[in-house]
């Protein structure tokens, strides 16, 4: 049975950067296809990205596109997720799940929290 756990999450400032990560274990990811979401308070979970176990296909949220990355290392076991030009609005809890491209998403991690001040 696999475990996410994310991690990597902090407080930065308008137009900052910073890198997810999230660490499987119990499972290699390798052959899977992950995704990352994010939820503010009061709001639904939002999509944020996506990447297939082929490093074939990318697909990022229309919120995100062209500043958020998504990429991973198999042999660490490790997806990641790099954020640049942060703005207020991306401020949410970030998790990440097995899944997409066709598959639902389960094994979600736990979150982790980014907060971005203007």
């Amino acid at each position: 049975q696999v475990q996410l756990v994310e991690s990597g999450g902090g407080s930065v400032q308008a137009g900052g950067s910073l890198r997810l990560s999230c660490t499987a274990s119990g499972r290699t990811i390798n052959g899977y296809n992950m995704g990352w979401f994010r939820q503010a308070p009061g709001k639904e979970r939002e999509f944020v990205a996506a990447d297939d176990w082929s490093g074939g296909r990318t697909v990022y949220g229309d919120s995100v596109k062209g500043r958020f990355t998504i990429s991973r290392d198999n042999s660490k076991n490790t997806m990641y997720l790099q954020m640049s030009n942060l703005k207020p609005e991306d401020t949410a809890v970030y998790y990440c799940a097995i899944g997409g491209f066709g598959t639902p998403y389960g094994a979600w991690g736990q979150g982790t929290q980014v907060t971005v001040s203007s």
